[in-house]
């Protein structure tokens, strides 16, 4: 699975941008997908992660502003990122696991994005 993000730049506080990550190769039905960012300087953390449909896993930061969600016809999934805040400035990363199971753990998945730069500005 090789997995492609577009959607990253710039936008003031308050703004919203849409992250999306593609993938090729086998499809992404039945696999756990998941958003991780990191910022300079620190390490690399989980933001939101959908297992099936339905399901989905957020960051406390994120929670109410961002919104995972996947297209297993397009082989692409999705974060909604809405009321942007300075602190959100990161790499943002999506990554896929083999397994249905969604964990918070970067460790626990095996393919990832090239990243995609958020930076919002006051």
């Amino acid at each position: 699975v090789q997995l492609v993000e577009s959607g990253g730049g710039e936008v003031q506080a308050g703004g919203s941008l849409r992250l999306s990550c593609a993938g090729s190769g086998p499809s992404f039905g039945g696999k756990a997908l998941a958003w991780f960012r990191q910022a300079p300087g620190r390490e690399r953390e989980f933001v939101a992660a959908i297992a099936g449909v339905f399901t989905t896993y957020y960051e406390d930061s994120v929670k109410d502003r961002f919104t995972i969600s996947r297209d297993n016809a397009k082989n692409t999934f999705y974060l909604q990122m809405n009321s942007l805040r300075p602190d959100d400035t990161a790499v943002y990363y999506c990554a896929a696991r083999i397994s249905a199971a969604a964990y918070r753990i970067a460790q626990e998945y095996e393919y990832w994005g090239q990243g995609a730069q958020v930076t919002v500005s006051l």
